[in-house]
């Protein structure tokens, strides 16, 4: 529609279906079913579409910093996949039993349980462990992370 909308423009004839559709819709009355269908088809396209537009997109991924070459894709990370590379630099912190990582897209949540040495210290050491890892994943945006640490239950 809107290339026949510029051919009209630059002096050219409207096409055949758009005279028909513009010839229809003039000598329509608006209560009849046609126009009503066609009127509540559009509204409900319009609604989508807003729809569409207001919710971002690709929210699972996490975009990555953007490299010198300005012609290179731009490279981005699961979440999830960010969770376990996490969890893992975690796990390599000695006295940690069980690291849970909740990674969103402006917050890192992680939880460690703690099966000896002093909860602060483990502490210090996780966020240093997470902070090194999230240095080395090189997002574009690095979310604020938070760190709680417990003792491990029997």
């Amino acid at each position: 529609m809107l290339f026949d909308v510029v051919r009209v423009r630059t002096g050219h004839t409207a096409a055949a279906w758009r005279k028909t559709l513009a010839d229809e819709l003039a000598t329509r009355p608006i209560d009849d079913p046609w126009v009503i269908t066609g009127a509540a088809v559009a509204a409900a396209l319009g609604l989508l579409l807003l729809v569409l537009a207001l919710t971002p997109g690709r929210r699972h991924l996490l975009p990555m910093a953007a490299t010198d070459d300005p012609d290179a894709p731009q490279a981005v990370l699961d979440r999830d996949g960010a969770a376990r590379l996490l969890r893992d630099a975690a796990l390599r912190v000695p006295g940690v039993s069980h690291a849970d990582i909740r990674v969103r897209r402006r917050r890192i949540n992680a939880r460690a349980q703690v099966a000896f040495r002093d909860l602060d210290t483990v502490r210090n050491e996780v966020t240093e462990a997470l902070t090194a890892q999230l240095d080395a994943l090189a997002l574009a945006q690095v979310p604020r992370l938070t760190v709680r640490a417990r003792r491990h239950g029997p």
